[in-house]
């Protein structure tokens, strides 16, 4: 506890710092003052715990410094010490709030016990508004939990003393990036860079065991734009943004809304077994925008598995590929939950596996036993994962049937690309869904096609885009999203790297 010490004459100030051990009491000397301004600047700037105040002071007396400090809202506790035993002075120091009024010359055990009366009292103070501040926090973590559900009752709360009232909020959910690994030792007011005091910019509590983030006002909005603009680029393995995963739904501007922005984050999270590799941030722009279809059944597994067994023994991979893109799209619009969506998976692959076993039964084809793929695939946290081990498995499968080169895999990738150049096409992603790993993949591009790969990319989205500068009057940048460039600027540094000259200058010459 702080004590502030006001008297006019040095050797009185002197003598009350050391006339009790205020140590001893639990106090420690915050500041003191020879006039009344002073006293009142240092009383108003420090807020001690307790003022020691001469009645008579020069520029401003005690009782109107104790007046003034009241009417600013100083809670602290005051003990006039006074050369005057005046009743009006006692009266009008009492009427202020006043602890105690002792006169001069100060009796040691009367100051003593003055001031360990105060110290108790304050003790008092501060577990009473403990307490207090213990309670609302709970009932605001019940009012918020309620929000999020959706079953408040907005009439009955006065959201602005919860500090719950705001501008814009957004909702965020958050766990460990890695699911093997345990506990979660990173705060999200050092994640946004802000200081979180008395819960200003955001809110944080648990329902049913998830971690959320109630984001409150512009600032922390901005803040968390910022975090994402970082998840841009894959996080440095073993940093603080890539120990999360986070989950987050649209902004909304009332309180009674928040309840949906909950509802998306909610649902991504639920739905991070879609998510591409290395994400660590989905939002609500990934819900589907289309009413979800029917669950899959059995009928759904033998049309996969019947069109992927024929591909296999056709060797058309690009075939493959686009059977595996469209089960992958068909399984995020269904409506089925995770465990049966890999039963489902497990399903396909068992039926082709005994199929091509039926058809190639003289050869020895490697294929993990039943129990290796219905544990393999359920250990999965991710589709992308068991979609790459299927294409891993049906490479295997027609090189063990048939011959294969690099050439008429190449084909396959030329082909898949000028038909998805729109998408976001990377060789990482590419290479394994035609069973290599992509650098060696990216050597064998190199030296067919007489370019890299991505170069390869721009060159077929520059030469589209050019057809759709010159056929119609779509607008530049409806055309840069249209061939998969989603920077309108990057889409024109790029045309003119490959044509010399911007888009518009293009159009301009060749309409």
């Amino acid at each position: 506890m702080n004590v502030f010490i006001a008297d006019d004459e040095a050797i009185i100030r002197e003598g009350l710092k050391y006339i009790v051990d205020w140590k001893e009491l639990g106090f420690s000397l915050c500041g003191e003052a020879n006039n009344g301004d002073d006293t009142l600047a240092g009383i108003l700037t420090l807020k001690p715990d307790l003022v020691l105040l001469d009645i008579r002071m020069p520029k401003l007396e005690g009782t109107e410094i104790v007046r003034i400090s009241r009417e600013r809202n100083y809670k602290g506790h005051f003990i006039i010490l006074s050369g005057f035993s005046d009743f009006k002075y006692a009266q009008t120091a009492i009427r202020y709030g006043v602890d105690y009024y002792l006169t001069k010359p100060i009796d040691e055990d009367e100051l003593t016990n003055a001031i360990t009366s105060v110290k108790e009292t304050i003790k008092a103070e501060q577990i009473h508004t403990d307490s207090i501040r213990q309670f609302k926090e709970k009932a605001k973590h019940t009012v918020l939990r309620d929000i999020l559900l959706n079953s408040s009752d907005f009439e009955s709360l006065n959201l602005k003393e919860l500090n719950i009232l705001d501008t814009k909020y957004q909702v965020i959910i958050y766990e460990n990036y890695n699911r093997d690994s345990f506990g979660q030792n990173y705060s999200f007011a050092e994640l946004l860079k802000i200081s979180n005091k008395e819960n200003h910019f955001f809110e944080h509590l648990k329902i049913h065991e998830k971690d959320i983030i109630v984001l409150k006002g512009s600032y922390a909005l901005e803040r968390f734009l910022d975090v994402l603009r970082h998840y841009r680029n894959i996080p440095q393995k073993g940093s603080y943004l890539d120990s999360i995963f986070l989950a987050y739904g649209r902004i909304v501007t009332r309180a009674d809304d928040i309840h949906y922005s909950y509802e998306d984050a909610l649902n991504l999270m639920n739905r991070r077994f879609f998510c591409e590799q290395n994400r660590h941030a989905i939002g609500y722009q990934k819900l589907p925008d289309v009413k979800q279809k029917d669950e899959i059944n059995p009928q759904d597994a033998k049309f996969y598995s019947n069109k992927l067994c024929n591909y296999i023994q056709s060797y058309n991979r690009n075939m493959i590929v686009d059977t595996l893109v469209t089960l992958e799209k068909t399984l995020y619009l269904t409506q089925t939950d995770v465990p049966n969506i890999k039963l489902f998976l497990t399903d396909i692959y068992l039926q082709i596996k005994q199929e091509i076993d039926h058809v190639y039964s003289t050869m020895d084809i490697p294929f993990p036993s039943n129990s290796s793929v219905i544990n393999f695939i359920d250990s999965k946290y991710y589709l992308y994962e068991i979609i790459q081990f299927f294409s891993e498995q049906f490479e295997m499968v027609m090189k063990a049937i048939g011959n294969s080169s690099s050439d008429s895999i190449l084909d396959d990738i030329v082909y898949y690309i000028n038909h998805n150049f729109h998408e976001n096409i990377k060789l990482e992603t590419i290479a394994p869904l035609f069973g290599y790993n992509s650098s060696y993949l990216g050597k064998i591009f190199n030296k067919k096609m007489g370019g890299n790969f991505n170069s390869y990319i721009d060159h077929v989205r520059i030469e589209h885009s050019k057809k759709l500068l010159i056929e119609n009057q779509m607008k530049v940048y409806e055309i840069s999203e249209l061939v998969g460039y989603k920077n309108v600027d990057y889409f024109h540094k790029k045309f003119k790297k490959y044509v010399g000259m911007s888009p518009a200058e293009f159009r301009k010459r060749n309409v």
